[in-house]
């Protein structure tokens, strides 16, 4: 009886340890593309660019259609990500670039002075998402990207809860993929790349298809791929905490600068064409085959996406790892890239005034793939409204706790096929590019442009039936103008940054 008791004591404990074991917390890897138009992916109809890895994790996972930035440009748009603010409440609201330190745009002097680099910071007392996942017991990591501060400043990645961080601190470094140098944590580390100023264009004495002309804008340490061989190997190091890696990836932001492996591919693809020779200040680097490079400069971003989702099955991650992937903004109309040509907006426009730095539909309505293993259904898609702002709530639902104030909506129950509450709308503003604001409100659209020249305008659009943009209804829908405009007035706050402000809004 002794020996009975003893048993039945021994298998109710084993069955007590059993159910007592925690799942472990699920890892979250976000993937952060930049300047890459909502059509240059062939989940969302591309037909020229191959992008089968990036295809095949929106097959493993769920599509988001109605998915939007909360910026048209890269610095304000990373903001807004890691703080759930949208851009009428957010400290960064635009790309100050903090030139009251001096030459800021001289990359040379930049080199020879760290203090120089970078954008304006944010305060310390900023609460960012990667402070909510170190305080949740995970390990952190930037790699890629930043442009939220400089250099020996408060607002490093370092300091604003990433445990490692690897890449550009800088935007304007970014402007050459093949930099002289990128940052590993708070130290510079130098690259085998000789200087070779920004925004240049071809000596017009030199023959524009003789590939020899442009080897000085094809180096030896390519920082895409430098930053990528780190990722590959945070996620092997991995082992016994959960992580979060934000990628974000420079690609394909121009310069037009590409793997040869892949610029020799769509080379053959797409046949001769037309160099991309330079001529203003916003031209980057002159190129001999800008298509061929643009396409390039996707497929190897697309090539890296297989790559992590190749090592988290390696190291037996995957089944329990969230992946997120979107873009920054919509597509770029800079220094060689062809937007209209590649169909980048999908169907919105893209074309200079519509795509990047514009808060009409091409500028920030982004492609957007959730992949979980068994947790979201495979081969879904849905058409919930949602934004980068939103993600502070969602993983704060998602790890269980309480979420600190932001102006989101946790797409959690979305993810998981369960009730989504939606939201009344969604707020835009943009100091630059002549100052803007924008709501997307259920099916309307509206759109204020030019704000700076002191005029206001609301253009109203039915994006159910006008995915262009080109049809104002704001005369025939009153009630709804006058809804929109007070929405207008509020959501924008005064921003502290004085930079970020909008005269006709009564901020200067």
């Amino acid at each position: 009886m002794a020996k009975l008791l003893i048993i039945f004591i021994l298998i109710g404990g084993f069955f007590a340890a059993a159910f007592s074991i925690k799942k472990p917390k699920t890892n979250i890897i976000f993937i952060l593309a930049d300047d890459l138009g909502y059509g240059e992916v062939g989940f969302n109809g591309q037909k020229i660019i191959e992008t089968p890895n990036i295809d095949a994790l929106a097959k493993s996972g769920m599509i988001f259609r109605e998915h939007y930035s909360a910026a048209p440009v890269c610095a304000p748009a990373r903001c807004m990500l890691l703080t759930g603010q949208h851009s009428g409440h957010a400290y960064i609201r635009g790309n100050d670039e903090w030139t009251s330190r001096g030459d800021v745009w001289n990359l040379k002097a930049m080199n020879e002075n760290p203090k120089l680099e970078g954008q304006f910071p944010m305060p310390d007392s900023i609460f960012t998402v990667a402070e909510i996942f170190k305080s949740s017991g995970y390990v952190t990591a930037l790699i890629g990207k930043w442009g939220l501060g400089a250099p020996e400043t408060e607002s490093t990645p370092n300091k604003q809860g990433f445990d490692f961080f690897y890449g550009y601190n800088c935007q304007r470094q970014a402007h050459t993929l093949y930099p002289t140098h990128l940052w590993k944590n708070e130290e510079r580390v130098l690259l085998n790349n000789k200087f070779v100023d920004t925004h240049q264009k071809l000596d017009p004495k030199l023959n524009a298809q003789d590939p020899e002309n442009y080897k000085d804008f094809e180096l030896n340490d390519y920082a895409p791929e430098l930053m990528h061989k780190e990722a590959l190997k945070f996620l092997s190091e991995q082992k016994n905490k959960p992580f979060f890696l934000l990628y974000a990836s420079p690609l394909p932001h121009v310069p037009l600068q590409a793997p040869k492996k892949w610029v020799e591919y769509y080379q053959k693809k797409l046949g001769k064409e037309e160099p991309y020779l330079g001529g203003n200040s916003n031209v980057y680097y002159p190129n001999r085959t800008p298509k061929a490079t643009y396409a390039a400069m996707i497929s190897y971003l697309d090539e890296q996406v297989g790559d992590l989702v190749k090592k988290l099955k390696e190291t037996n991650q995957y089944d329990n790892t969230l992946i997120i992937f979107t873009s920054d903004n919509g597509p770029s109309y800079a220094g060689g890239a062809q937007p209209q040509y590649f169909k980048s907006g999908g169907p919105y426009q893209e074309q200079f005034g519509r795509g990047k730095g514009f808060v009409y539909e091409g500028g920030i309505h982004v492609p957007m793939i959730a992949a979980w293993p068994n947790v979201i259904k495979q081969g879904t898609e849905n058409n919930h409204i949602s934004s980068f702002y939103d993600f502070m709530a969602t993983i704060s639902d998602l790890l269980g706790i309480k979420s600190r104030k932001n102006d989101g909506i946790s797409f959690l129950p979305t993810m998981l096929g369960k009730k989504q509450k939606p939201h009344e709308y969604l707020y835009w503003e943009f100091p630059e590019t002549g100052g803007q604001q924008a709501l997307r409100m259920g099916k309307w659209k509206a759109v204020r442009s030019n704000l700076n020249k002191g005029v206001i305008t609301t253009q109203l659009f039915n994006l159910e039936t006008d995915k262009q943009e080109s049809i104002d209804l704001s005369k025939q829908y009153p009630e709804i103008i006058s809804k929109v405009e007070a929405i207008f007035k509020k959501e924008h706050t005064k921003p502290l940054n004085q930079n970020f402000g909008i005269k006709v809004l009564g901020d200067l």
